[in-house]
C-alpha cells in the first residue's frame, strides 16, 4: 500500500502539447512538463532553459530604492560609518557578506554585525542599537531582517541613526521609521517579483548603487552568495530567483571564492558540479550550524576572506560545529518523538506544540521541520530562554502558519516569518492557552485528509519514453527547488528484475523493467526499506512514483530512478 495520497496533475489540451512538442522538437512528455510550468511557446522555453541576466527587473522599481541608493552613496562620499546588520542563517550571512564586500570595494567604512542567537535572539535589539551607537555608526543597513523591528529602529531613529531595511519577510501593520524600506511584499511596493530572498533584496540595492555611479554590473560578482542564500532559504526558483541561482551556481562551479571552495572540500564534495539540492542538504547545514550553536560571524568571515588558508581553517570550524549540531539534533528529535507519542492526541489535535526547558534553541527549528516530515502536521517547538518560551513553527503545504500565529497574537510576545515557517516567543503561563488556540485554528482549517501527505505527480510515463535525449533535456530543467521541483512521474505495471535489498539505514535498492521492454533501470528509495518485505518479484507488479536523476559510473552517465512511493499489486490483478 502506498504511503501517500497520489494526485496526478491535470494537463492542458492535447493540441497545446503537440504544438509545443513540434515547436521544440521534444517528446510529448517533456512538452507536458513545460506547459505545467507555464511555458507554452518557443520564446518562453528559451527564457526557461537559458535564463539571462538581461531579464532581471530594474532595481529602481522597488519602492524606496531611490532613497536607499542615494543614502548609501552619500554615506560613502561623506566617509560615514556603515554597519551591515544581518541574520544568523545562510540567507542572513550571505546577505551581510555580499553587502560588506560590495561597500568595501567602493571604499566605504563598513563593518558587519550578526546577533548571537543564544544571547540576543533573532533580529535587531535595543542592546545592539546601543552598541552600534557607541561605535559611532551613522548608517545601519539591515539585511534579511528589520521589517518587524519597529521598536528597535524607532529607537535608533531617536539618536539620528539612519536605517535602510533590506528584507523579504512579512511586515506588520505598523512599519519601522526607517530611512528607507526595501521589501518586495511591503504594502504599496509594486516590484514585479515578490519572492526574493534577503540576499536578493541586498543584491538589488547593490545593483542600484552600482547603476547610480556608472558601475551597472559591479554587483554581478556576488551572485554566488545570492545563489547560496536563495537555494538554502527555499524561495521559489522562478523568475529572478531562477536566474540568480543558475548564474550563481555557474560562478561557483567555474571560479568559487575561497570560502565556498573550502566548504566544498570540507564536505568532501566534487568541485565544479554543485547543484541547488546539494546546497540545501550539504552546504547550508554547515553554514547554519555556526549560527545555531552561537557565533555566525564565522560564516561571514569565511565568505569575505580572500586567504585560502584562512578559508580552510574557518570551513573546518563550520564542519566541526555541524557535527556537534547533528548530535544535539538527534537527541532533541528523539525526545520530541517521545513527547508526541505520550502527550499528543491526534484524534483531537491536528498540530504539535512541544516545550522543554532544556532544548538547545539552535536546533529546534530543524526538529520542528523533522516533525512535520514525520507526522505531516504543523509543528511548534519551544524552549525556555530567560524565562520565556521561544522557538520555531513549521507548516505543511497549504496551511499558512503565519496567519495561524496572527490569530494567536494576543497570547504571543512576538512572532514573525512567512507561510511555511515562523519564529515566536510566549510567556510560559500562556503555553496551554496557545496550544488550545493553535489546535482550534487547525481544526477549523484542516481535515483528516490533510494529515495524509499528498504526493503530486506531474505525469504518467512509460519506460519506453526514457531515452538519453529525454534525460539530457530533463536535467536542463534545473536548478530545481520550490516552484520548479524536479518532475515526478508515475509508471504503472512495473516488474522487478531482482528481489529488492535494503542498504544503509533503511534504503530500498532494486532494478525495474516494464511490459517486457528491454530497458532496465536501477532504482533507490530512501527510507523505503519497509517495502522490501511486501514485494515478491515473482508474484507482484508495482506502480511507482519517482524522479529521474543522472548518476556517473566509471566516467559514464546513467539515469537512476529515485523512488518516492510504491503501490504493490498481484500479477493476476486486473489493471
Amino acid at each position: 500500500m502506498a504511503k501517500n495520497r497520489w494526485k496526478l496533475k491535470q494537463i492542458a489540451d492535447e493540441k497545446s502539447v503537440l504544438a509545443l512538442s513540434d515547436s521544440l522538437n521534444i517528446s510529448n512528455a517533456l512538452a507536458k512538463l513545460l506547459i505545467q510550468r507555464g511555458i507554452t511557446n518557443f520564446f518562453e522555453a528559451k527564457s526557461y532553459f537559458r535564463p539571462s541576466l538581461d531579464s532581471l527587473h530594474d532595481p529602481f522599481l522597488m519602492d524606496g530604492m531611490h532613497e536607499a541608493s542615494i543614502r548609501v552613496i552619500n554615506a560613502i562620499t561623506n566617509n560615514e560609518k556603515i554597519c551591515v546588520y544581518g541574520d544568523y542563517d545562510v540567507d542572513g550571512t550571505c546577505s551581510a557578506s555580499l553587502m560588506f564586500l560590495f561597500l568595501q570595494e567602493l571604499g566605504a567604512r563598513v563593518e558587519t554585525y550578526i546577533p548571537n542567537r543564544l544571547t540576543e535572539g533573532y533580529g535587531m535589539s535595543i542592546q545592539s542599537i546601543d552598541l552600534l551607537k557607541d561605535r559611532k555608526i551613522n548608517l545601519i543597513i539591515s539585511v534579511d531582517c528589520g521589517i518587524t523591528a519597529v521598536e528597535e529602529i524607532n529607537y535608533a531613529d531617536q539618536f539620528g541613526l539612519d536605517t535602510i531595511i533590506c528584507d523579504h519577510h512579512q511586515p506588520k501593520e505598523i512599519l519601522p521609521k526607517a530611512y528607507a524600506i526595501l521589501d518586495p511584499i511591503k504594502p504599496g511596493c509594486n516590484y514585479p517579483f515578490k519572492y526574493l530572498s534577503g540576499a536578493g533584496v541586498a543584491f538589488k540595492l547593490a545593483s542600484a548603487v552600482g547603476a547610480r555611479i556608472g558601475k551597472k554590473n559591479m554587483a554581478m560578482k556576488y551572485l554566488d552568495l545570492v545563489a547560496l542564500a536563495g537555494a538554502a532559504d527555499i524561495v521559489p526558483l522562478v523568475d529572478e530567483n531562477r536566474i540568480f541561482v543558475k548564474e550563481g551556481l555557474e560562478l561557483i562551479n567555474r571560479n568559487p571564492r575561497p570560502g565556498i571552495e573550502a566548504l566544498i572540500k570540507c564536505a568532501k564534495m566534487e568541485p565544479g558540479n554543485l547543484s541547488a539540492g546539494q546546497i540545501v542538504f550539504t552546504i547550508a547545514p554547515r553554514i547554519n550550524a555556526v549560527g545555531r550553536l552561537g557565533d555566525a560571524n564565522r560564516a561571514v568571515e569565511l565568505f569575505t576572506t580572500f586567504d585560502s588558508n584562512k578559508a580552510i581553517e574557518l570551513a573546518q570550524v563550520l564542519e566541526n560545529e555541524n557535527i556537534k549540531r547533528r548530535v544535539i539534533d538527534e537527541a532533541t528529535f528523539s525526545h520530541a518523538i517521545d513527547l508526541v507519542e505520550t502527550c499528543v492526541n491526534f484524534d483531537s489535535d491536528f498540530g504539535i506544540v512541544l516545550h522543554d526547558n532544556d532544548w538547545h534553541p539552535g536546533v529546534i527549528g530543524i526538529v520542528a521541520s523533522r516533525l512535520v516530515e514525520k507526522f505531516n502536521r504543523p509543528s511548534v517547538m519551544l524552549t525556555t530562554i530567560d524565562g520565556v518560551a521561544k522557538g520555531s513553527a513549521r507548516s505543511i503545504p497549504g496551511f499558512n502558519i503565519y496567519e495561524a500565529l496572527q490569530s494567536c497574537e494576543d497570547l504571543l510576545l512576538q512572532f514573525g516569518g512567512h507561510e511555511a515557517a515562523a519564529g515566536l516567543a510566549i510567556e510560559i503561563e500562556n503555553l496551554e492557552s496557545f496550544r488550545d488556540r493553535f489546535n482550534e485554528i487547525l481544526r477549523k482549517n484542516m481535515s483528516t485528509k490533510d494529515v495524509t501527505p499528498e504526493l503530486a505527480i506531474d505525469s504518467k510515463l512509460s519506460f519506453s519514453e526514457i531515452s538519453p535525449k529525454f534525460v539530457r533535456i530533463l536535467e536542463q530543467f534545473a536548478p530545481f527547488g520550490p516552484g520548479n521541483m524536479r518532475p515526478v512521474f508515475l509508471s504503472e505495471n512495473v516488474s522487478l528484475v531482482y528481489t529488492p535489498k535494503i542498504v544503509g539505514t533503511n534504503h530500498l535498492v532494486t532494478c525495474f523493467k516494464q511490459n517486457g521492454n528491454d530497458k532496465v533501470f536501477d532504482a533507490i528509495g530512501f527510507n523505503l526499506g519497509a517495502f522490501a518485505e511486501s514485494i515478491d518479484k515473482d508474484k507482484n507488479l508495482v506502480d511507482i512514483v519517482y524522479t529521474i536523476e543522472s548518476i556517473t559510473k566509471e566516467g559514464k552517465s546513467y539515469p537512476q530512478i529515485r523512488i518516492k512511493d510504491i503501490d504493490v499489486k498481484e500479477m493476476n490483478s486486473d489493471f
